[in-house]
């Protein structure tokens, strides 16, 4: 929404089972519509929920200190493999009590697998698997640098955020917490189009001691890297390869789950 950034992921996921519901309705005729596209909702909730509680098990510790924190969906922790069998499952039990939904139940999975998967190859984007070597600005020392100079050869979190997105200001305690805790990882938070001056204040106004604090006055990491808003945080490898992104608003566990997979211990 304007520069807020939503990830489309979920809204492709979510218009691949109302398509496949209504592809599926089609072919069962006007008889058995209703319930061929109902058996198709099923199967994406089924699965949804399957995704979520399969994530949540296998990181309970990550939510034990918080479990509300559990709730937060925003964090993108969805198990995608168990919540694929979940509605496959759901979705041969309903075949299986019906015979005459069978054909319309796997006609409307296909079309829904083959959006999914068309959908997600189109978005990503070709090119953008490293980090780009884009001329930034120290705010400590106000020295040029680039990104991969800036990572020193560590794996690295990059920020990109600025003082009057919300969401940035409400992730920015959590990403700052764990820059002060980690000592084998580098977070460099990038800011967007902002002077200087204004991230000065900015920092000194929320007591936020954040180091390695970089400025990118043309905003020009967002369309290198295929971001299209912000809040935006992606996640290297000591090698420079993109091993992860999060569009939005990343909590606390979220956060603890990338972090692991950068250290090599799920």
């Amino acid at each position: 929404m304007g520069p807020i950034s939503l990830p489309l992921a979920p809204l492709l996921l979510l218009l691949a089972i109302g398509s496949a519901s209504w592809f599926s309705g089609r072919l069962a005729g006007p008889a058995q519509s209703l319930a061929a596209g109902n058996a198709v909702f099923g199967a994406g909730l089924a699965g949804l929920l399957t995704a979520r509680l399969v994530h949540l098990a296998l990181h309970f510790d990550l939510y034990a200190a918080s479990p509300l924190s559990a709730l937060d969906i925003r964090d993108g922790g969805w198990h995608g493999s168990a919540g694929m069998l979940a509605g496959v499952a759901w979705l041969a039990w309903r075949g299986w009590r019906s015979p005459p939904l069978r054909r319309p139940l796997g006609g409307g999975l296909l079309a829904g697998v083959l959006l999914w998967t068309g959908g997600t190859l189109a978005l990503q984007a070709p090119g953008h698997d490293t980090l780009p070597a884009i001329e930034l600005v120290a705010l400590d020392s106000a020295g040029a640098t680039t990104l991969p100079q800036a990572a020193r050869q560590r794996p690295v979190v990059v920020n990109l955020w600025a003082s009057w997105c919300g969401p940035c200001r409400q992730e920015m305690p959590v990403l700052a917490a764990a820059q002060q805790r980690e000592a084998s990882i580098g977070f460099l938070f990038v800011n967007q189009g902002e002077s200087a001056a204004t991230v000065n204040a900015y920092l000194a106004s929320q007591g936020l001691p954040l180091r390695e604090v970089l400025l990118d006055a043309r905003s020009a990491l967002g369309p290198a890297v295929g971001s299209r808003g912000l809040p935006t945080t992606l996640f290297y490898d000591a090698q420079g390869r993109l091993v992860g992104a999060h569009m939005g608003v990343l909590n606390a566990a979220a956060l603890e789950g990338r972090l692991r997979e950068l250290r090599g211990n799920p």
